[in-house]
Parts: C-alpha cells; sequence; structure tokens
C-alpha cells in the first residue's frame, strides 16, 4: 500500500510538473488585507444548515461589495480570503458540498469586482469547541491529511477557470508540524503532495506556499525551492514578532501572555519609571492568577523577554530577524522579492472577553515599522485582520475600531 501510495505521488508530482508555468508568477500584489475566517463560530453540529453556513465564509453574511470597495479606496490592493478547510472535511456538509465550493468561488469574485485582488487561503486551525476537525487532526492522521489534499485538489479545480492575474491559491495556513529540533522533516513531502494536487488541477493560477511550523522564516528557511520547479509559486511567511507586544491578553497563545496587558509600542516610548509601573502590573496578575507552580517561570520570562526589546536598538533587531532570514533564503535560493509575501503581522486590539483596549496609536506604529520592512525589500503583505481581537477597521459585532491602521495604508506613497 506505502508504495502503491508512493507511486502515485510521484505520478501526481511528475504531472503537475509538466504543465507548471516557466516564467515568474502570473499574479502580483504589493498591499493587503485578511478577511475574516468566522465572526460566530457556529457550533458543527449546525453545519448541514444552509441558512447557517451559507454564503461561505461567512463574513459574507455581513461584508458586500460597498465594504470591499472602501478597503481598494482606503489603499489595499489584495484580499487575503481565509477559509475554513474543516468545514469541507466535516461530514455535515456533504449535501452542500457543491454550494460551498461555488460560494468561496463567489466570494473571490466579489472580491475582483471591487477592483482587488484575491488570495483563497485555505486557513487549517486548530481544532475548537465547535467540533471541526483542525491541524492537529489533519497532521497526525495520514487518512485525515489524504482528505484535505483531495480538498486542495477540488479547490484548484474550482478556481481554475479564475483570471491569474486577479486569483492565486494558498494551499495550508500556517502548519503546526517540524517544530521540535532534531525530529525528521515531515513537512517538504507534504508540501509536495499538496502542491502536485493543486497544480493538477489549477493549471494555471499562482500558489502560495509557506514553510514549516506557524509559517515562520524559520519553516521557511528549511525549504529548497528546488523542490518544486516552477516558478509560478509565492513563497509566504508570517511574523508576529516581538510576540510579547503582538498578543497581549490572547488567551489562545499559552498560559502566559494572558497576564501580560499595558506594554506600549515602541517600550521604549515612554520614560522607564512608566514602563516599570506597567511590569509591575503584569507581574502582580500573575502572581495572583497564575498556577502556583508557573509564577517563578512566567516572572523570569517576563523580564527575559522586555529586556530583548526596551531599546530602539534591540527592538529593531527583534523586528528585523525574520525579514532577514528571509532575506538570506531568497538570496541563496535565488528568490525574487516579487515573490514573496509577508502573508500575516499584526497587532491585538482587544482580545475577547478582556476589557484592556490596545491603544490605536500603539497598534499603528508596530503596523507601520513592518510595513516599512516589508515594502524596503519589495515584499508583498497583508495585515490581519480585518475585524475581531485584531480587527483594523471592525472590532466586535460590526463596531468600528479606531481608524490609525488605516491611517497609515492611506497615507503611504
Amino acid at each position: 500500500m506505502v508504495a502503491m501510495i508512493r507511486t502515485s505521488l510521484m505520478a501526481l508530482l511528475a504531472l503537475a510538473l509538466s504543465v507548471c508555468a516557466a516564467d515568474a508568477a502570473t499574479f502580483t500584489m504589493k498591499r493587503g488585507i485578511n478577511l475574516d475566517i468566522w465572526e460566530t463560530w457556529p457550533g458543527e453540529d449546525k453545519w448541514d444548515d444552509a441558512n447557517v453556513i451559507l454564503p461561505f465564509p461567512e463574513w459574507r453574511q455581513r461584508l458586500g461589495e460597498g465594504d470591499l470597495k472602501t478597503l481598494k479606496a482606503g489603499g489595499f490592493d489584495v484580499v487575503r480570503i481565509p477559509v475554513d478547510p474543516s468545514v469541507f472535511l466535516s461530514k455535515k456538509t456533504e449535501p452542500l458540498r457543491e454550494q460551498l465550493l461555488e460560494s468561496v468561488l463567489e466570494s473571490a469574485r466579489m472580491v475582483n469586482a471591487a477592483g482587488l485582488k484575491a488570495v483563497v487561503d485555505l486557513h487549517l486551525i486548530p481544532s475548537g469547541g465547535n467540533g471541526q476537525i483542525g491541524m492537529s487532526e489533519v497532521m497526525d492522521d495520514p487518512a485525515n491529511f489524504d482528505r484535505y489534499v483531495e480538498l486542495v485538489r477540488q479547490m484548484g479545480l474550482t478556481l481554475a477557470k479564475e483570471d491569474p492575474g486577479l486569483v492565486a491559491f494558498e494551499l495550508m495556513n500556517e502548519p503546526v508540524v517540524d517544530c521540535e529540533q532534531g525530529e525528521a522533516k515531515l513537512w517538504p513531502e507534504r508540501l509536495k503532495r499538496l502542491y502536485a494536487a493543486a497544480r493538477a488541477t489549477a493549471t494555471r493560477l499562482t500558489l502560495v506556499l509557506s514553510g514549516s511550523c506557524w509559517a515562520g522564516a524559520e519553516g521557511l528557511a528549511t525549504l529548497d525551492p528546488k523542490d518544486i520547479p516552477d516558478d509560478n509559486v509565492i513563497w509566504t511567511f508570517h511574523s508576529y514578532q516581538p510576540f510579547l507586544l503582538t498578543s497581549q491578553g490572547a488567551t489562545w497563545a499559552g498560559d502566559f501572555i494572558r497576564y501580560v496587558t499595558g506594554l506600549p509600542y515602541p517600550p521604549y516610548a515612554v520614560p522607564r519609571a512608566e514602563l516599570d509601573a506597567v511590569l509591575d502590573k503584569v507581574r502582580a496578575k500573575i502572581r495572583a492568577e497564575a498556577p502556583m507552580l508557573r509564577r517563578a517561570g512566567m516572572l523570569a520570562y517576563l523580564d527575559e523577554q522586555i529586556a530583548l526589546i526596551d531599546s530602539k536598538e534591540k527592538l529593531e533587531a527583534e523586528l528585523d530577524a525574520p525579514f532577514r532570514q528571509v532575506d538570506a533564503w531568497a538570496k541563496k535560493h535565488d528568490i525574487s522579492p516579487d515573490n514573496i509575501y509577508l502573508g500575516e503581522f499584526g497587532m491585538i486590539r482587544q482580545e475577547y472577553n478582556n476589557p484592556y483596549v490596545m491603544p490605536g496609536a500603539w497598534r499603528a506604529a508596530y503596523v507601520n515599522d513592518m510595513i516599512a520592512r516589508a515594502e524596503a525589500r519589495g515584499y508583498a503583505w497583508s495585515i490581519w485582520g480585518y475585524g475581531g481581537a485584531f480587527g483594523i477597521v471592525d472590532e466586535f459585532e460590526g463596531r468600528k475600531a479606531e481608524p490609525d491602521v488605516l491611517e497609515v495604508v492611506k497615507g503611504l506613497k
């Protein structure tokens, strides 16, 4: 059986390479925003109800072409459309599968009609309380990974009819694999399978590919792009560095960062005494609320992390690090800056059920610093995201977020 699967994979890969483009990527972009993956997060038990799940993705139920045209007028030229693959992997949606695929296609066309390009992103995430198949289920179960590969083939077929200058296809968001030092690398072969499945049906579309381990710069740097000899590819990476500042209060990001709020950006923008007062509040919260056996470690970690970013020089080094790693990888493999995409970056505004709201000026300053680094290198970028915890247009329930970040984009040359 293993030999048969391997033979089939090689045949599919050979077919894909035989039809791939020989020139540079046909899809170009510069400045983008990520739309929302979910807004109400309906449980999987409701996914067989067309009134709940359609149109899909869920932002379609609230946003229209006018909202997208506003993004265009605000300085964006591309929209990344996160599509939750778990909906397509659920047995609950089998009767609606064709309608769901068509709805994704309609979403890309709506974006194009507003004058924006579209990156359709299969945005696999950790499984949650609504019961969906998530990242670990796909990565740990060969049968589920096979089903995911088939979804990539089907989505490629759905999108293949579109203008390759207006629509690109991203095969998996932030693969969580190969994160441990010294372990056998699984992602290169899995990426080949995904690529082959997509290219077998979407022969003209630009494909967006990432490295392993949350699509960080480190994961990208471990890939050899010669394994996928196709010039019609854009390589993507994500960066939320420094995490201590960008994800303050987040409850989904481990047991430390949830206790951290109020750290300014940049930290040296306020007097040291003011920064120390904020740090003391964070320490007090850790001592009062963190698990007893974790408190000492968290306090030490806080000190270590703030020491890395408490001066202009040190903060710039942290911001630069992922870009420099991608720069070196691209130079080594002769990858053009036009084919590199910072697909996600951003700073949290307000975690769900947390009263603390990050000042808009701090978020704008961070976004401005990240955009400057990307554009100095000729990399395209997309901010995370439209609404929700990291929202730059909306916050929660359609309420408008502070305009500071959008003003940064509007002010770009």
